[in-house]
């Protein structure tokens, strides 16, 4: 990569925010996380998902989201911050007597 391309993407990087990339399937229901990009604004980073992720068409919908707001919990606190849950046993499908015919539960 020659110095003035390596300028302008390290320019780009400190200027344009981050985007996450979630593309649904056409087979799919669901939104999944594909990668991110740098673009200036929520229209560019569509398009530019649409041309780096879709390439394909497999895609028929696509979600943007800047980085900076996706909001995480910690995987090291998961004992703790799950275990309120277990309290709730009424969430749990254990008081209830399933039909024979229903094979997916």
């Amino acid at each position: 990569m020659r110095l003035w391309q390596q300028q302008k993407l390290k320019t780009m990087k400190q200027d344009w925010p981050l985007w996450e990339i979630f593309i649904r399937s056409k087979q799919g229901l669901d939104h999944k996380h594909v990668g991110s990009l740098h673009a200036a604004d929520a229209q560019m980073a569509i398009e530019n998902a649409r041309d780096v992720y879709t390439r394909r068409q497999e895609g028929v919908s696509i979600w943007v989201v800047e980085s900076n707001h996706v909001h995480a919990s910690n995987p090291d606190e998961a004992p703790s911050f799950y275990d309120p849950m277990n309290d709730k046993v009424y969430r749990h499908p254990t008081f209830y007597d399933l039909p024979d015919e229903l094979k997916h539960m």
